[in-house]
C-alpha cells in the first residue's frame, strides 16, 4: 500500500529526491517523538561491536526510574550493589512525595540453613535498608514465604525480573538488580510500550499481593 502510494507521487510529479527527504523527516521525527517509537525495543548489555547497536540496560532502568510520575513496580531475583542501581530511583521518590514504589524481591534460604524465617527476614531488611536503598522513603517490599520453606523440594523463588512504571511501560529482562547485570555481563531484555501489557504483567503482583501470596516486609 505504501509503495502504491509513493509511486503516485512520484507519477503526478514529486521528484523522487524530494520524496527521499519526506521519509527521511518522518524517520527523524519518530525516532526523535516517544509516542512513535516502536512498542517493542530491544535491549542489550555485554561487548559492543560493529553492526550491534543497541540500548544498554543500565541507561533504559535509569531512564525509567527517572521519569516515572505515578508508580514503579519492580520484580528481582538478586540485588546487590543497590545503592548504585537504584539511585535515580530513590533520588525520584524522595523528590516526587506521591510516586508509588513497590518491590517484589527474593528473599533467599541458602542450601542447607535452619535458620529461623524471622531471622533471614530481620536480616535481609537490615541489609536492603543499610547497603541497598539510598534513599531517605523507603519502598514497599513483597516477598514470596515459599522462598523461606526448610523442605528444598517445597522451595520456590522470586525469579522474575521485570519494571512496569506508570501502568504503561514494562521492562521484561534477564538483568538482575547487580552492577554486572547492569553493566557487564550479556544480558537481554525488551522494553515494551504497551499499556494492555503493562497493566497485565502488574496485575499478577499486585494480585497474589492482595491475595496474600506474597507477603510485606516489614523494613
Amino acid at each position: 500500500m505504501v509503495a502504491v502510494e509513493m509511486q503516485g507521487l512520484v507519477e503526478d510529479g514529486m521528484k523522487t529526491d524530494h520524496l527521499a527527504l519526506m521519509l527521511d523527516v518522518i524517520a527523524e521525527s519518530r525516532a526523535t517523538r516517544p509516542e512513535m517509537r516502536d512498542p517493542v525495543e530491544l535491549v542489550w548489555t555485554g561487548p559492543e561491536r560493529p553492526g550491534i547497536a543497541n540500548r544498554d540496560t543500565s541507561v533504559v532502568v535509569r531512564e525509567l526510574f527517572s521519569t516515572a510520575e505515578e508508580s514503579v513496580l519492580i520484580a528481582g531475583y538478586a540485588v546487590y550493589q543497590g545503592r548504585d542501581v537504584f539511585r535515580a530511583l530513590a533520588e525520584r521518590m524522595d523528590f516526587m512525595t506521591e510516586l508509588k514504589v513497590r518491590m517484589f524481591l527474593n528473599v533467599q534460604r541458602r542450601r542447607g540453613d535452619t535458620t529461623a524465617e524471622s531471622e533471614i527476614l530481620r536480616e535481609f531488611a537490615h541489609r536492603f535498608r543499610t547497603t541497598d536503598w539510598p534513599g531517605q522513603r523507603l519502598p514497599d517490599v513483597f516477598y514470596d514465604p515459599r522462598s523461606l520453606e526448610i523442605d528444598a523440594e517445597k522451595r520456590a523463588s522470586m525469579h522474575a525480573k521485570c519494571i512496569v512504571v506508570d501502568h504503561k511501560l514494562a521492562f521484561v529482562s534477564s538483568a538482575n538488580f547487580t552492577e554486572a547485570a547492569q553493566m557487564r555481563n550479556i544480558e537481554v531484555g525488551v522494553l515494551v510500550r504497551s499499556q494492555r501489557f503493562a497493566e497485565r504483567l502488574a496485575e499478577h503482583f499486585e494480585t497474589l499481593a492482595c491475595a496474600g501470596s506474597l507477603l510485606r516486609l516489614n523494613l
